[in-house]
């Protein structure tokens, strides 16, 4: 017997023939892809690792190309590589991979976590796939995040229109706990006073170094007027699934980075450039005088 990823194991049934399980192989342990394997189940979609008997089969995938297939769908990866490939990931699978890396989890982890494959997170994060429900709720645990937003789902919705808990609650946050949330980088927002000394607040691609949060901008934009100023900056994590979330602000001074070798060791060190694109190489830095922060969850957790 042998399979490759995404095969299906058809399990008949003794007494008619007729097939009365089945499901997708999802992680193969052999290069020859011989068993065991492990296989999502359709009826549970659950992933167990399964030795088949006399009484089943493999139903191959269609390939037109069995040497091209074995190409962009690697037939077993350790746990230590990252397999390689062809193909474009689906949204979700590249989802799930930017999560994971923001959260500095590796692919074996995850899967652990998750209760996956190693091969099957791989697979998923590489290629376009279709995963079930259940998989998704297991990805969403694993990486402290949801299955709406793994799926996208809500993104061009404003967040909090879900329906608050029946008994919340809610809690100030210390200081090393407001540290510890700020300190991954992200999209947080700024307040300065506008052109007219009204209050603005924009959006930006952060990053925490040295205790410090820096964030790039033009020399012309709307978040440079927050150079020698004191401002307020805010960053959040909201579970419109599960109407919960925290939030940190941070308040001090902020100034220009004028060093060349700070300027270039901030460019260095940044994890992507500024989103809105253009000429934005003015690196403003916040040195946090006062940290506050709030969470509201479930009552009990």
């Amino acid at each position: 017997m042998h399979a490759h990823l995404g095969d299906q194991l058809v399990v008949e049934s003794p007494a008619t023939g007729a097939a009365h399980r089945d499901g997708e192989i999802v992680g193969l342990h052999h290069e020859d892809g011989t068993p065991p394997y492990d296989v999502r189940w359709s009826d549970t979609d659950e992933v167990t690792l399964v030795f088949p008997g006399p009484d089943a089969h493999i139903r191959h995938l269609e390939r037109e190309d069995p040497a091209l297939v074995r190409e962009t769908r690697p037939e077993s990866t350790s746990a230590a590589t990252v397999p390689t490939g062809t193909a474009d990931p689906g949204d979700i699978g590249r989802r799930v991979a930017v999560e994971r890396r923001r959260r500095g989890i590796t692919r074996v982890e995850t899967a652990r976590r998750a209760r996956m494959s190693p091969d099957y997170l791989a697979y998923l994060e590489e290629h376009p796939a279709d995963p079930g429900l259940g998989t998704l709720v297991r990805l969403a645990d694993a990486l402290g995040t949801t299955v709406t937003a793994l799926l996208g789902a809500g993104i061009g919705r404003p967040p909090g229109q879900g329906h608050a808990l029946l008994h919340p609650r809610f809690r100030e946050l210390g200081p090393e706990e407001c540290r510890t949330l700020l300190s991954t980088h992200g999209v947080g927002r700024v307040a300065v006073s506008g052109a007219d000394d009204r209050p603005v607040v924009v959006p930006v691609n952060y990053e925490v170094v040295d205790e410090a949060i820096v964030f790039r901008t033009a020399p012309d934009s709307v978040a440079a007027r927050a150079a020698e100023t004191e401002v307020a900056f805010e960053v959040d994590r909201l579970d419109e699934a599960f109407s919960q979330g925290w939030s940190v602000l941070a308040v001090g001074p902020a100034g220009v980075v004028t060093d060349p070798d700070a300027v270039r060791r901030l460019a260095q060190r940044a994890h992507t450039t500024p989103w809105p694109g253009g000429e934005r190489e003015m690196w403003v830095s916040i040195r946090p005088t006062s940290l506050t922060g709030r969470r509201i969850t479930a009552n009990g957790q």
